[in-house]
């Protein structure tokens, strides 16, 4: 019938068993609706029929590509004065970017120290000490436990050292499924 796998009635399991195959109907869709600079108050109505065709099964994003092309050339902050004027906000690219990398099943969790912070990705449903072996393999294998906190609750208590004096941090074991945002810090042995 050239019904699409990403319409069709198959359940999450069946979806699963005919994933090494690769078929790209059975991908996650993602549609951008591309409009002109005189149609930007209008992106709403201009993408509404693909969202209608659409339905569940897929995102839709409106956006100008030829604006957003030209605002990517320009330094950060003469950028963020052009789409704050145009009534664009930060843009329609970072839009794309977390749709995107929701769509794929990414998630991301941070650590932190004294010198630095980082942002590590990992798949949706992950449990903590997977997410330890993003770092290291050590980390997986000798998984003790993850303190966590999410990254909100982390600024608003100051820093790590505030938040463990607040009791603010949470103490996960090996079947905490990890989410995103997360802020941890990984106990291991090896």
């Amino acid at each position: 019938e050239g019904t699409p796998l990403y319409r069709s009635d198959l359940d999450g399991e069946s979806r699963e068993l005919i994933r090494s195959y690769f078929l790209l109907t059975n991908k996650p869709v993602l549609a951008i609706v591309n409009v002109g600079e005189d149609d930007l108050d209008r992106i709403d109505e201009l993408a509404a029929p693909v969202v209608a065709e659409l339905g569940d099964h897929g995102e839709v994003i409106g956006m100008c590509v030829q604006l957003e092309a030209e605002a990517a050339q320009l330094d950060l902050d003469e950028r963020a004065e052009m789409l704050e004027g145009l009534g664009l906000g930060e843009g329609a690219l970072p839009r794309f970017l977390q749709t995107a990398y929701r769509m794929l099943g990414l998630r991301t969790f941070f650590t932190t120290g004294e010198k630095e912070s980082r942002a590590w990705t990992f798949r949706a449903g992950w449990k903590a000490p997977r997410c330890a072996g993003v770092i290291h393999t050590d980390f997986e294998r000798g998984f003790i436990r993850a303190e966590v906190i999410h990254w909100d609750e982390l600024l608003a208590a100051g820093g790590w050292s505030k938040a463990r004096d607040l009791g603010a941090l949470r103490v996960e074991g090996k079947d905490y499924v990890m989410a995103d945002g997360d802020v941890v810090e990984f106990r291991f042995n090896v």
